[in-house]
């Protein structure tokens, strides 16, 4: 067979030639398309790129959104939403697989939207945004009033309607979109910039903030369920109340805020009270304290007119005590004479004491008696001393009678071993043992000898003899 022959007919292409090929077959086959599915491993590049999985029970699609059409996407991709993607279908040559350029993005369907905003409810809850410790009284009448809402629709016009009716404040209004890709970031950044208005400065720093806006679909009020929404509600300084919505509605705003209006002129009927209200209790409060003083005046006049009836005339009240003055006056006199007889008398006592006479004998009688007294002192001394002298002798003499220098005067020895013990036995002394004699009048050494003999017997003593006389 030539080799003509053996060569087949297919042509024959590269594989970049066939992954174009492919690439090109699937882009004009599904040049828009809408796929529904579950968002799973999303990942955010650092090039801005977003990348995940569009996923059901049997296959899974890969998705990009790229840098520049993520901005016209409203609804930001979660892990575990369910969503309807709609783009047109390609391939990657570089890894053979083929994915889905995303164009538009929205949720499958509300129950899909209520899940999400339930799992991020619970979330928020749990870090304790919604806590009820964390919301603060509104003021009873702020001199300035910031509300958060778009300038051209009829919110707006509700509130400051109905703040006319019912007690005028200043307002300051901040201009935001209310719904749209750009809504949550500006509500936000309308929050956090209330908050950082220091007092006393150009503009004014609001008492107390609404964040309002009319009634809509779910869709329409997603901008105050975002997250970046709910902490700016949750870490205002200012007192917030949120009015989004009609009365139904309810959006985790609602949650964070300090006080929750059903309606955008709810919020300002919380926000001051009825001016006419408050000048007719202010002017009961005026009759009621007028009516109260003046009774109270009445009853003491009243009482105080009772107590004079009781008391008894003047003339009654000081007639005791004006007869009891007449009566001291007639005695001051002859009180005063007594008096001072009394103290001439003592005076002259006192005088006669202080003559010359009198005083020296005094001294002279307390001269003798000190010296007498001095006398007996010394002499009751010398007896002291003289007594105890003489006890002191006789203790020293019983103390050396007792001392054991007095028995070495009479001849014995004390004799200690070469550990300054005392041997009181001649068994206790070893053959060749250093000993120390102690005399009456000094000390010697001496080494202990063999063992000691027994002791020779004493002479006995010749009996003396009877004189019998001579017989011859």
């Amino acid at each position: 067979m030539s080799e003509a022959a053996a060569k087949p007919n297919l042509p024959e292409y590269s594989v970049s030639e066939i992954a174009n090929a492919l690439k090109r077959t699937v882009e004009d086959s599904f040049p828009f398309v809408r796929v529904r599915g579950e968002i799973s491993g999303l990942k955010l590049a650092s090039s801005g790129h977003t990348y995940f999985d569009l996923k059901d029970d049997k296959a899974v699609l890969n998705a990009i959104i790229w840098k520049q059409g993520a901005r016209l996407i409203k609804l930001r991709p979660e892990a575990g939403l369910e969503v309807v993607c709609t783009g047109r279908i390609t391939t990657y040559p570089g890894s053979s697989r083929y994915q889905i350029i995303v164009e538009q993005m929205e949720l499958a369907g509300a129950g899909a939207l209520m899940a999400m905003l339930e799992e991020r409810k619970k979330k928020l809850a749990a870090e304790g945004l919604f806590a009820a410790e964390r919301k603060r009284p509104l003021p009873f009448l702020p001199d300035v009033i910031g509300v958060i809402t778009s300038p051209t629709g009829a919110v707006i016009r509700d509130i400051m309607h109905r703040l006319n009716e019912r007690f005028p404040r200043r307002v300051l209004l901040w201009s935001v979109a209310v719904q749209g890709e750009r809504a949550a970031a500006e509500v936000a950044a309308a929050i956090r910039g209330f908050n950082m208005l220091g007092a006393g400065g150009m503009v004014p720093r609001p008492d107390l903030l609404i964040v309002a806006r009319g009634g809509g679909s779910i869709e329409d009020l997603m901008a105050f369920n975002e997250e970046i929404v709910v902490r700016a509600a949750a870490e205002s300084t200012i007192p917030l109340i949120s009015a989004v919505g009609h009365e139904t509605d309810t959006t985790l705003i609602d949650f964070a805020s300090d006080r929750r209006a059903p309606t955008p002129t709810a919020a300002a009927e919380m926000a001051v009270p009825v001016r006419a209200d408050l000048l007719s209790q202010t002017l009961d409060f005026e009759r009621r304290v007028l009516n109260c003083f003046t009774r109270g005046i009445t009853t003491r006049r009243t009482h105080l007119s009772q107590l004079a009836r009781v008391l008894p005339r003047a003339d009654q009240l000081f007639a005791q005590p004006r007869q009891r003055l007449d009566v001291a006056s007639d005695k001051l006199g002859s009180a005063l004479r007594r008096n001072l007889q009394e103290h001439r008398r003592a005076f002259a006592e006192a005088a006669a004491l202080l003559r010359p006479r009198p005083i020296r004998h005094h001294i002279a009688v307390c001269n003798e008696r000190t010296g007498v007294l001095g006398d007996r002192i010394e002499r009751a001394q010398r007896t002291r001393l003289a007594k105890i002298r003489a006890e002191l002798e006789n203790a020293s003499r019983v103390l050396e009678s007792l001392s054991y220098k007095g028995v070495l005067e009479r001849g014995f020895v004390l004799v200690r071993g070469a550990d300054g013990s005392i041997r009181r036995r001649a068994e206790a002394v070893k053959s060749g043992e250093r000993l120390s004699l102690t005399f009456a009048d000094g000390e010697r050494e001496a080494t202990a000898g063999g063992v000691p003999g027994p002791a020779a017997p004493k002479p006995r003593a010749a009996k003396p003899k009877a004189n019998q006389g001579d017989l011859f």
